[in-house]
């Protein structure tokens, strides 16, 4: 599989370091390593999901129990997750943290990835969410540090977006 274990394991660090101790996910390939680290990890909960948008209520929920969570999943699942997000997280100002596999950018190989692609970026801007493409494992703690950090101060969601090159080896 060409994901990378290596980068997975920085992510998966960095997500433990800003204190997130709550992973909501659909299994997808791009994460699958991440989930796998989650479910041996006696400090964190996995809760598998059976489709994207119920991962907004499990964070709106670890958010009001005191708990830092985050939402995986692949860009077509934000498709899908929109009316969570805004009727639910947006409304009553949730610092949902969301990383997103970006499927359907540069050097996408699978056709049915791509239209997904093309609209991420402009949905995102469409419904006024910050987001940041991750790309450069040496910099990811940061950026998920400062992710964590906007959406705690502001309540509102933050992407981080996933990208090939972090994820895959080739």
């Amino acid at each position: 599989m060409p994901v990378s274990v290596k980068n997975s394991e920085v992510l998966y660090a960095a997500l433990k370091s800003a204190g997130i101790s709550l992973i909501s996910a659909l299994p997808e390939t791009w994460l699958v390593h991440l989930m796998r680290m989650a479910d041996d990890d006696p400090e964190m909960t996995l809760i598998r999901l059976n489709k994207e948008e119920e991962g907004v209520g499990i964070s709106v929920g670890a958010h009001f129990a005191g708990r830092k969570s985050a939402m995986m999943m692949q860009n077509h699942g934000l498709l899908t997750s929109i009316n969570g997000i805004v009727s639910v997280a947006q409304l009553y100002r949730v610092p949902l943290l969301m990383f997103i596999s970006y499927r359907g950018e540069m050097g996408e190989r699978d056709p049915w990835q791509t239209e997904g692609g093309r609209v991420t970026e402009p949905v995102l801007q469409a419904l006024g969410i910050a987001y940041h493409n991750l790309s450069d494992p040496a910099t990811v703690a940061h950026e998920i540090e400062q992710a964590q950090t906007l959406a705690q101060s502001s309540l509102r969601p933050v992407a981080l977006l996933l990208t090939r090159d972090l994820m895959w080896e080739e």
